[in-house]
């Protein structure tokens, strides 16, 4: 018998094989979709995530603690009073202690764990790490509910990642690969955002309808295998991209359509002492991050996360705060006042935070130079919009920001509320690929930590 199949079997063979990747995810997700979830009343259209990947000190930014003492503030020891009476920040974030008004401060956040992807995986999925399951976090939800299985019709994917990936873990967890985020890569401070697959460095938009043109003129296989399914769903890929590259997909990205005098106010770099008086510095990526975040939500993008990155201070605390700072307060300030001024915070949460906090007891000797280790026991976080009222605290922590004095609050209580304001009912089943009973959020049985929903600020 001859065993050799022919070159048109070997592609079929493949491309059935290619159809079966995802398949359960995607079964179980039909399954899902064809008896909907019951509903719960949310305002909330989009989110927009600040992510301080590696986990901002907590007494540094929104729970400073002056009476504690040089070990515990280091020379950050002047808070500034918010335009908010009895709310205090830290003085390297001026243009936020205006907006107080418009956010409210989490100070009594909790989990307890100080590893970097454990911790990363349990705020933002609100579940304990180690589980049976790997669930997926809050953006690969959203996209659930509100993107695909939720009539989302855009070209944009419904989670959008600005500019590079979250960390070591996997965000879609057993939902698949369909419902990860699509991270842009590119700094949009450059004259051009080159968007991984949609810009091009050195390739003219024409020079990609050419390609497109030779493309459809060179793949014959449409025509071989016309009712292969899978084949079928990459020429829709394929043309889906295009979309994005040539359409009107791409205009989202092109920051040039924004006015100068806008684009500055989200921030530009401090230049360096003895700069030139004609030097001007450039701006800043995160800031333009938020403002392309900005214009994402504006076109109905259902979760933008903008990651941002060096949080993780063992070493020389201080020195990296004096240059983060400044620009987290340009660059969230101009966010939230510019989704202010166009009628888009009532419909937009904005959440700012990181995967836990760091230790108050500054570590000075050497080789930390004035460091902050990891420290879960208690951090903070920011929200605003979308439901959440401004001008709030809530919880506590203890005179040195050591531990939760008052209203503990688990990733997965913040999540929920996330959630309730998106019209997402914390109680609604997932689409389990194994069949296995899966919810949003988890029940009381499963042990995972919580003291409800917030409530007090929605």
């Amino acid at each position: 018998m001859n065993s050799a199949i022919s070159r048109r079997e070997a592609i079929r063979r493949t491309l059935i094989g290619a159809a079966g990747l995802g398949l359960a995810s995607r079964a179980a997700v039909r399954a899902w979709a064809a008896a909907p979830p019951s509903k719960v009343t949310g305002k909330a259209k989009s989110v927009i995530q600040i992510w301080m990947w590696g986990g901002p000190p907590h007494l540094d930014t929104f729970d400073p603690k002056p009476e504690a003492g040089n070990d515990y503030c280091g020379p950050l020891n002047r808070p500034i009073e918010t335009n908010v009476s009895g709310i205090r920040i830290c003085e390297l974030m001026p243009l936020l202690a205006r907006q107080a008004d418009k956010y409210s401060l989490i100070r009594s956040m909790t989990h307890r764990n100080n590893a970097h992807e454990t911790a990363t995986y349990i705020v933002h999925t609100g579940r304990n790490a180690g589980e049976r399951l790997a669930y997926p976090c809050a953006g690969s939800v959203v996209s659930l509910f509100k993107g695909y299985a939720g009539g989302y019709q855009a070209q944009i994917p419904p989670y959008v990642v600005l500019t590079e990936p979250l960390g070591r873990f996997d965000e879609a967890g057993f939902l698949g690969s369909r419902y990860k985020p699509f991270i842009t890569g590119g700094d949009p401070s450059q004259a051009r955002f080159m968007v991984e697959g949609i810009a091009a460095e050195g390739i003219t938009d024409q020079q990609q309808r050419d390609r497109r043109g030779l493309l459809n003129k060179l793949d014959t296989l449409p025509h071989v295998l016309p009712e292969n399914p899978a084949l079928q769903a990459l020429v829709r890929s394929r043309d889906q991209a295009y979309d994005m590259i040539l359409g009107e997909g791409a205009k989202v990205f092109d920051l040039t359509q924004e006015k100068d005098a806008l684009r500055d106010r989200y921030g530009r770099a401090t230049l360096a002492a003895g700069a030139p008086a004609t030097q001007v510095a450039p701006r800043t990526r995160f800031g333009q991050a938020c403002l392309v975040a900005r214009r994402l939500v504006e076109r109905g993008v259902p979760y933008v996360t903008i990651n941002l990155p060096g949080w993780d201070t063992h070493k020389d605390n201080f020195v990296e705060m004096k240059r983060q700072l400044p620009e987290l307060d340009k660059g969230l300030s101009a966010l939230i006042q510019d989704l202010s001024d166009r009628g888009l915070l009532d419909t937009t949460i904005v959440w700012c935070g990181g995967e836990f906090g760091r230790t108050p007891k500054v570590q000075w000797e050497a080789p930390w130079n004035g460091g902050r280790g990891h420290w879960g026991n208690a951090f903070s976080a920011l929200v605003a919009g979308g439901g959440f009222k401004g001008g709030q605290l809530v919880g506590r922590t203890d005179a040195r920001g050591e531990e939760v004095k008052d209203r503990p609050v688990y990733p997965g209580d913040l999540i929920g509320t996330i959630y309730h304001l998106l019209g997402i009912n914390p109680g609604a089943s997932l689409p389990n690929p194994q069949g296995l009973e899966a919810r949003v959020m988890p029940t009381p049985a499963e042990g995972v930590p919580t003291a409800g929903l917030l409530k007090e600020i929605i």
